[in-house]
């Protein structure tokens, strides 16, 4: 693509700036959508996406068509991104058992399929407009997929939710949970996208690893997260403050032995370990919130917590390269480190002041202890009358009198 484009390796950083400026507020307005609308949005979104994908790979010729058609994809991308979180969560509060996080390790997956068969086309010399448009027949098929399998109307409002549906006013959307989540989202991200991006980098430079090895490190760090989510989907709600300090401690840990490494073995060793620790606290998030909000604010409530989120997947790689600046690419990884430390930390108190620890934990169990006959409407609202009676105000309500919501990513 820059090649075609004709930009140097500075106006190629600039273009990519336009990713994030496309897809912050994109994420921001699908919310609503999906709210306005219904689920059936995510399939137009999916099949955008593909499209876009296959024109910005047609028109990128210069500067100007490659910030155009980046900014364009970043606004599909992000919008993608909280369409499919919000899908996940309606289909696991249906389903009543995990979805979310075996969802995100489908997403995984297909990011090491994807970028091997990138590979593939690139060695076999073919033209670039060649995966562009393989990727965008895919994605036309998925979005015609669900738009057959999606339920039809506004989120809340099918039968199995006509209870939960209630007028959808801003003011009942409380921010300040969701900003809370959203913060622990963006440490994880920032740290999980800081080995993606930085790991290659760090293989060849500090020990010397040739182009063909250090080229393998994304990949293997992608295949970690994506094993990882399915072993760990199963895991409920009531395991949520577990999973979070054990993904942190782990992501601290691998980011350290990265660090001290001697040899391209213990590296790898290391990204493993980091890979499986990072690819649990996204999803174990989205989760918190998909159990939290009506159905009715679910988009909206995905598309705050994935954006705070999204913040950190931009700054991470950024931060990195400060530090490697300022400490080399070694004192870097130890930074990468303080991240997980950060998260380790702040997780407990986060998840109390959002007002979601003690609701997941009683979710969890009345999740665990459910007759198999409930429908998902009579559990929804016999724990919304529960918390009525039981919780007085509080800052940590997520929507006026209820607390239960939605996010796939990355």
């Amino acid at each position: 693509m820059q090649a075609q484009a004709g930009v140097s390796d500075g106006q190629l950083g600039l273009a990519l700036l336009f990713v994030g400026a496309g897809a912050l507020p994109a994420m921001l307005l699908v919310g609503r959508a999906l709210d306005r609308w219904g689920l059936k949005v995510a399939a137009g979104v999916i099949s955008a996406l593909g499209v876009v994908g296959a024109g910005l790979a047609l028109t990128a010729v210069d500067l100007a068509t490659l910030c155009v058609g980046l900014a364009l994809v970043g606004a599909t991308s992000g919008a993608a991104d909280v369409a499919m979180n919000a899908v996940a969560g309606r289909a696991e509060e249906l389903a009543r058992r995990p979805v979310i996080t075996r969802a995100h390790g489908t997403f995984s997956s297909f990011v090491v399929l994807g970028s091997l068969a990138t590979g593939l086309a690139s060695s076999a010399s073919l033209p670039l407009t060649v995966p562009f448009l393989a990727a965008a027949a895919l994605s036309v098929i998925a979005g015609a997929a669900m738009l057959g399998t999606l339920p039809a109307g506004v989120a809340g409002t099918s039968p199995g939710h006509a209870a939960s549906a209630r007028p959808s006013s801003p003011a009942q959307l409380r921010m300040v949970p969701l900003v809370l989540i959203g913060t622990l989202g963006a440490l994880a991200f920032a740290s999980e996208n800081a080995h993606q991006s930085w790991s290659a980098v760090f293989a060849h430079d500090q020990l010397h690893a040739g182009a063909g090895l250090t080229a393998v490190a994304p990949a293997v760090f992608a295949a970690t997260v994506a094993i990882t989510r399915f072993a760990a989907g199963g895991l409920g709600a009531a395991h949520v403050q577990t999973v979070l300090l054990a993904g942190a401690l782990a992501a601290g840990a691998g980011a350290v032995i990265i660090a001290v490494s001697p040899t391209l073995l213990v590296a790898a060793v290391g990204l493993t370990v980091a890979a499986a620790g990072t690819a649990v606290l996204f999803p174990t998030l989205v989760g918190v919130v998909s159990r939290n909000v009506d159905e009715s604010r679910r988009g909206r409530a995905t598309a705050v917590v994935t954006t705070v989120s999204y913040l950190g997947f931009l700054l991470g790689p950024v931060y990195v390269g400060l530090c490697a600046d300022a400490f080399g690419l070694r004192g870097a990884m130890f930074a990468v480190a303080a991240l997980a430390v950060a998260l380790f930390v702040l997780a407990p108190a986060l998840l109390r002041l959002s007002g979601f620890h003690h609701r997941a934990d009683r979710d969890g169990a009345g999740r665990d202890h459910a007759g198999r006959d409930d429908t998902a409407s009579g559990v929804d609202v016999g724990r919304r009358t529960a918390e009525r009676r039981t919780a007085g105000p509080s800052g940590g309500e997520v929507a006026a009198g209820a607390g239960h919501g939605g996010a796939t990513g990355r």
